[in-house]
């Protein structure tokens, strides 16, 4: 069943464009755990000094961080680009604009004895740069594909455990408000048994910033076998969870710290690529998702309305 469902849907799967300029550092911060201390050499380099390290050829490049010409290009890569080429013109191109609008923002921890002012400070800086960073590194070629599948789908289910549990809620609330037929799914065993009743057409979406929460994995697994259009929504786009989705929206985190989970900040940048889902399917299916909306803003209206008599 998943071969005869499956080889269109990987035909005609979109490539992954490769990241803009600014969405750079954001790869670096995001896939920087999962790589070998040699390609963080590479990464962090190139990051750091994006001009300089533009100048360089890839012979320059592997001498300066002490590596090699291989885990340059593979470095290169893996940062979502063709070949060590394209990372130099995005690296040219990332200089020139750090030139005109100075150098990005560099996140800072909150310490246990700083001030709420510093706490608040602090706080909004990291929210603005995760906000940012997801929102550079999304692929716009993905996401309206996602968008596409969910305005066709006869049925949505949603996979997170936790914090990302609460997402999907969003996400499942928002797509009902519209008229679609979501659901979100915190508990493992129904997920995985509402996924067995999907088919081509359906849509399964998983949302873990860490891309290896087996009870997410699992169901957006069977959703795949069973001809599910399949979307990630992972801080990890190399993680376990990337295998069974036909479309995987990458997004961005803070550096966690003992006084700040990676959870919140991951909750921020999967709150935006909901909004940017739901927004899109809201476009796309007007006609009808004005009146819906209409409607049920009118229903939380007249239940929220003092009653006359009472």
């Amino acid at each position: 069943m998943k071969e005869t469902f499956k080889d269109v849907s990987i035909e005609t799967r979109p490539a992954p464009a490769p990241p803009a300029p600014a969405a750079l550092a954001a790869k670096v911060r995001t896939l920087g755990p999962t790589m070998t201390r040699s390609m963080q050499r590479v990464a962090e380099a190139v990051a750091g000094d994006p001009a300089g390290c533009a100048a360089l050829t890839v012979t320059g490049l592997a001498e300066l961080t002490g590596t090699s010409e291989a885990t340059v290009v593979r470095t290169s890569r893996l940062l979502g680009y063709p070949g060590y080429r394209d990372l130099r013109l995005a690296l040219a191109a990332l200089a020139a604009q750090q030139a005109a609008g100075g150098a990005p923002v560099v996140t800072a921890d909150i310490a246990v004895d700083d001030s709420l002012t510093d706490v608040i400070a602090k706080l909004a800086q990291e929210e603005q740069q995760c906000l940012a960073d997801t929102a550079a590194g999304l692929d716009v070629t993905q996401l309206e594909a996602a968008v596409g599948a969910l305005v066709a789908a006869r049925r949505i289910d949603v996979y997170g455990i936790g914090a990302s549990n609460l997402v999907g809620q969003d996400l499942a609330q928002k797509l009902l408000r519209i008229g679609l037929m979501a659901h979100a799914h915190a508990d493992p065993h129904l997920a995985v048994t509402n996924a067995v009743q999907l088919r081509t057409g359906d849509v399964a979406i998983a949302i873990t910033h860490s891309g290896r929460t087996t009870d997410v994995i699992e169901p957006l697994r069977v959703a795949f076998d069973h001809g599910a259009t399949t979307i990630a929504i992972t801080g990890r786009p190399d993680g376990e969870i990337a295998s069974y989705a036909d479309l995987v929206l990458t997004t961005s985190t803070a550096r966690e710290s003992e006084l700040r989970p990676a959870a919140m900040s991951s909750r921020t940048s999967q709150l935006l690529v909901v909004d940017c889902l739901f927004i899109g399917v809201a476009q796309r299916t007007y006609e009808t998702a004005a009146p819906a909306l209409s409607a049920s803003y009118e229903a939380l209206a007249h239940r929220h309305a003092p009653r006359s008599g009472r």
